[in-house]
C-alpha cells in the first residue's frame, strides 16, 4: 500500500514540475511577442530611416533641435540650424525624425 502512495506522490510532483516549466515557457513567449519583437521592429524601422537620410532633409534630433542635413558621414551628420546658418555635428543615432517626405515614402 505504501508503494502506491509513494508512486502517486511522485507522479503529482512530476506533474507539478512540468506545469511550472510550461508556465515559464509561456511567460517567455509572452514577453517575446509583446515586448521584444515590437521593439526590434521599431529599431529596424529607425535604422532604415537614418540610413536613408539625404542632404537637404529636415530632421529633428532626440534633443529637439530642428535642422537641415548639410553633410553625411559614416556615424555623424552635420545639420544646419537657424537663420544664422550655424552648423552642428551630431551622431546619426541622435536623429529622431526625418520631416522631409520623399517620393518613395508612402503613408501607411
Amino acid at each position: 500500500m505504501s508503494n502506491i502512495m509513494l508512486y502517486t506522490a511522485n507522479g503529482a510532483q512530476s506533474a507539478s514540475m512540468w506545469s511550472s516549466v510550461i508556465m515559464l515557457v509561456l511567460i517567455v513567449v509572452f514577453f517575446y511577442f509583446l515586448i521584444i519583437r515590437p521593439q526590434k521592429k521599431q529599431e529596424k524601422k529607425e535604422k532604415a530611416m537614418r540610413d536613408s537620410l539625404e542632404i537637404g532633409d529636415e530632421v529633428v534630433t532626440n534633443g529637439g533641435i530642428v535642422g537641415i542635413v548639410f553633410s553625411i558621414k559614416d556615424d555623424t551628420v552635420v545639420i544646419e540650424t537657424g537663420s544664422d546658418r550655424s552648423k552642428i555635428r551630431i551622431m546619426k543615432w541622435a536623429i529622431a525624425k526625418n520631416l522631409t517626405v520623399h517620393d518613395g515614402d508612402g503613408e501607411k
